[in-house]
């Protein structure tokens, strides 16, 4: 049998293989919506206000959309980092509250109200913040991608107080991967800050 007609071939009921992939498709691409659209609808946006870097930003957003995506794409703040968008390497880390997150796996519709506080916010003026100057003194970056998420969850570690043991400080950073791997600069370099 040749494959036109083994596709024709029916699979029970009067309906042919043929016909149940192509019935397949079809639902598939209408519960999909219109071809090219990845934007809700605009009954479906919703107002988010986030203070970010001590600032008071007001949006209309997709209710699907990502801290991390609103951060750069919306705002222009791109030292957050967008690395693997699946929450396992850590460059997206930002802090909401005080408290580190990764923006990546953080609506930002969830996280409206509250304050954000990104690698570009840490600094105070002209004056770096004391993790990110024990990164410079102690050279914990190599390319640098990694190095805002990096600096983001130490800053976070040293606040929460897990900088006990170099064993204690690369078990609360071990959500932040360094493809270089500066780890023994890093780990110095939180060591600096919190001793």
């Amino acid at each position: 049998m040749d494959e036109t007609r083994q596709a024709d071939q029916a699979v029970g009921g009067g309906v042919t293989r043929r016909g149940l992939l192509a019935g397949t498709a079809v639902a598939a691409g209408a519960a999909a919506g219109p071809a090219g659209t990845t934007a809700a609808p605009a009954d479906r946006a919703v107002d988010v206000t986030l203070t970010v870097n001590g600032r008071a930003k007001s949006l209309r957003l997709d209710p699907r959309v990502t801290l991390l995506d609103t951060l750069r794409d919306r705002l222009g703040l791109t030292g957050t980092k967008k690395g693997c968008d699946r929450g396992q390497c850590g460059a997206c880390t930002v802090h909401v509250d005080g408290r580190r997150v990764l923006s990546c796996l953080t609506l930002a519709a969830s996280v409206s109200g509250r304050r954000v506080t990104t690698i570009e916010g840490l600094a105070d003026g002209g004056r770096l913040h004391p993790v990110q100057q024990a990164f410079v003194d102690c050279d914990g970056f190599q390319c640098g991608f990694c190095t805002p998420g990096q600096i983001m969850s130490a800053a976070a570690l040293v606040t929460e107080g897990h900088t006990g043991s170099d064993h204690e400080i690369r078990e609360y950073m071990s959500g932040n991967i360094c493809r270089c791997g500066a780890y023994p600069n890093i780990v110095a370099a939180v060591r600096a800050v919190a001793g």
